[in-house]
């Protein structure tokens, strides 16, 4: 495995743990209250909840909860108990709002529900599920960068101080040779925290000459006239690695089995609905985004059709990843070694996975 691949697996977990500033997207920090889904509970309420409170961003690597609203297939299985969703910009927020009981149930990466954990002691939460891999890529301006060796004197953005993102470029270009302030940004290269809804229009004015970011704002980019010379996936084995998992109040899961199984259940189901219907899958998360409550505005195609290819739907929480993520950073150096054992409980998604007929899939060892 190359030094670079060990600085950018460290970079998942570090600075999280270290600063706090979370976020697996970088949207910023704010909830959209009161969201409402698309269909109306119907039948005998699940374990005489009147409502289910998931949290959720609005973009492509958040396919599964989003598609799920818009067909209705959460809903379906809760019968008379009404989902009611929230739409976060960023991690810290979610993960404060499952701390506070504001959300049950969360979609969201892999730092923040690390850094949730770690903070609490292992009290706070639980990854209960696997929903997306990978969709994060390098673009940039092909007329001031041509290759990955030529980024010196260059501005980069990423969504967030201290989120995965920005963590895993500054270690790799520190792999590269460039000295960067982790704090300022500034170095032999540059790099500029934006919001991922303003990195388009930073890079079309030029101010930006490139972005390591996830979709869709990757793929915004490219229909900007950007180039893709990175995609993440490639540093992983088997070009898979945890961008989106789910995550449960622990308090929720002990008072609520049932509740979480019927999540769980219109989880699978959505994800294995997009697998089978492809084409009508992209239609209903553009639909989706296009809701005020979410992204407000539909993805062109040129736009859609790239983001949806590029993050893998998936029920496999990719634990492994996770894994690797901490030990790396453990052996960098840049954190105390987190105790992650217990963090997983996929006692819930195996029960249903075995009853959709697929196979069980695996803790890595940190399970409860």
């Amino acid at each position: 495995m190359s030094a670079v691949r060990h600085r950018l697996l460290a970079a998942a977990v570090t600075v999280p743990l270290l600063v706090g500033a979370l976020g697996a997207c970088g949207y910023g920090s704010e909830a959209k209250k009161d969201t409402a889904a698309r269909v109306a509970p119907k039948g005998p309420k699940t374990d005489g909840l009147d409502q289910v409170k998931i949290g959720l961003f609005g973009n492509t690597t958040h396919a599964t909860p989003l598609i799920g609203l818009n067909k209705g297939l959460f809903q379906k299985e809760l019968g008379g108990t009404e989902i009611k969703p929230s739409v976060f910009n960023a991690g810290p927020a979610e993960i404060e709002a499952l701390n506070s009981g504001a959300i049950d149930i969360g979609w969201i990466g892999p730092s923040p529900s690390i850094n949730g954990y770690v903070k609490s002691h292992g009290k706070s939460l639980k990854i209960i599920s696997g929903s997306a891999s990978g969709g994060v890529s390098l673009v940039v301006n092909p007329k001031k960068i041509k290759s990955l060796d030529d980024l010196k004197g260059k501005k980069i953005a990423t969504p967030q101080l201290g989120n995965t993102q920005d963590v895993a470029l500054l270690n790799f270009l520190a792999e590269k040779g460039y000295k960067v302030d982790a704090t300022t940004g500034k170095g032999d290269v540059t790099v500029q925290r934006i919001d991922n809804k303003v990195t388009p229009t930073s890079f079309e004015q030029g101010a930006i000459d490139a972005a390591w970011v996830p979709e869709p704002t990757a793929s915004k980019l490219v229909a900007a006239g950007g180039k893709p010379i990175l995609d993440e996936k490639k540093l992983w084995k088997d070009g898979k690695f945890v961008i989106t998992n789910v995550i449960v109040s622990q308090k929720f899961l002990k008072e609520h089995p049932k509740a979480v199984e019927a999540v769980l259940r219109g989880s699978v189901k959505t994800n294995a609905w997009i697998r089978s219907h492809p084409d009508q899958a992209k239609q209903a998360l553009n639909e989706q985004l296009g809701q005020p409550e979410f992204a407000g505005k539909k993805l062109p195609d040129n736009v859609i059709d790239p983001a949806f290819k590029n993050v893998a739907i998936t029920d496999d929480p990719l634990a492994a990843t996770l894994q690797e993520e901490a030990d790396h950073a453990v052996k960098a150096g840049l954190l105390k070694k987190p105790e992650l054992k217990g963090i997983y409980d996929l006692t819930l998604l195996n029960k249903v996975l075995k009853s959709e007929g697929k196979a069980p899939v695996d803790d890595a060892g940190l399970g409860s």
